[in-house]
């Protein structure tokens, strides 16, 4: 496997992250690279094509964090992101987005157990648009929603068989009323694979009404499968109800196994943390956990799954003042 430490606390969550799989009795293979802010300002490159082939080659990458400090202008807004973070998706087509939540105690969904599938791959993330008379008076921008049958449905069948596995609820988020041919292709789509798993309890939701209900009940959900754009904004939404952004784990993920998948946590660089050890590895160690299940780890990953979860509940409930490492050293203790 690849292992991409990235910037600022990246390499300290992932370094615990290691430790803890190590520690679940899995011997991992793996390769350090250097991508993110610092690659970037040392080489003036983003991603090789060369290292991007070679990443390829891989059964699995885990990701800790890439991004400049807040405020810098060392690194153009979003370069990054389109460069390093979307053509990693684009490339070894990440379709699949999947992040878990388990509300902690104490957060506004404590208790609750939920999933979010995002599509990865398409929507207004795919670069359809263009500028006309920029800079003047009469300039123009337009975006597009980039939506195929191919994608929306197996992103929704992806969806479905997690469901399955889970307590079989799938909830469609979208906005049909007012994106009526992104909307429309995503709805008869969601019927159509529904009506092939009638055992699954099925679920609309426009996205506002989404972002009052996981506020309110979010424990009525079990699956959510929505669009790219609408995903990363419920999925950072679901993190802070859940927790915080730092217990949020993901994956990025290619089913059809046609190259590695991505593991990586939800939450940024922070570099005014970095080097501190305040950096909460939780949520690095879960991705690492989702990361043996791909790979076929069952009894692995649910172990760290689950020692993850106990871990959550006992910092919660502890006035012990934890760091990066102890809080690895304990997941990693439980197991």
């Amino acid at each position: 496997m690849a292992v991409v430490g990235g910037d600022g606390i990246g390499p300290e969550v992932v370094a615990e992250a290691l430790k803890v799989v190590a520690a679940a009795g899995v011997t991992l293979d793996t390769t350090a690279f250097e991508l993110g802010a610092a690659h970037y300002l040392r080489t003036g490159e983003v991603l090789e094509d060369a290292l991007l082939s070679e990443l390829a080659g891989f059964d699995a990458i885990l990701l800790g964090a890439v991004g400049p400090p807040i405020g810098s202008s060392a690194v153009p807004s979003g370069l990054l992101e389109r460069g390093l973070l979307l053509r990693l998706r684009f490339e070894l087509d990440l379709y699949v987005n999947l992040r878990p939540y388990n509300g902690a105690p104490g957060s506004i969904a404590a208790g609750c157990d939920f999933a979010v599938v995002r599509e990865n791959t398409e929507g207004p993330y795919a670069g359809e648009g263009g500028v006309l008379r920029r800079g003047t008076a009469h300039e123009v921008a337009t975006q597009g929603s980039v939506n195929t049958r191919h994608g929306v449905e197996r992103c929704i069948a992806f969806a479905f068989e997690l469901a399955a596995a889970r307590r079989q609820k799938v909830t469609l988020v979208h906005k049909t009323n007012v994106l009526t041919y992104a909307g429309d292709l995503w709805r008869r789509c969601f019927e159509e694979v529904a009506a092939s798993h009638p055992g699954i309890e099925t679920d609309y939701q426009h996205v506002d009404a989404a972002c009052i209900y996981l506020v309110e009940r979010p424990d009525s959900y079990d699956v959510i499968v929505t669009d790219n754009l609408f995903g990363d904004i419920l999925t950072d939404l679901a993190g802070a109800l859940s927790g915080g952004i730092g217990l949020a784990a993901s994956a990025n993920l290619n089913p059809a196994r046609t190259g590695p998948s991505l593991f990586e946590p939800v939450h940024g660089a922070a570099h005014d943390i970095a080097g501190t050890g305040k950096a909460n590895p939780l949520a690095a160690i879960r991705s690492a956990a989702m990361m043996l299940a791909h790979l076929g780890e069952e009894k692995a990953a649910r172990r760290v799954t689950e020692a993850v979860l106990t871990e959550q509940t006992a910092m919660a409930a502890s006035t012990r003042k934890w760091s990066t490492a102890s809080v690895g050293d304990a997941v990693a203790g439980r197991l």
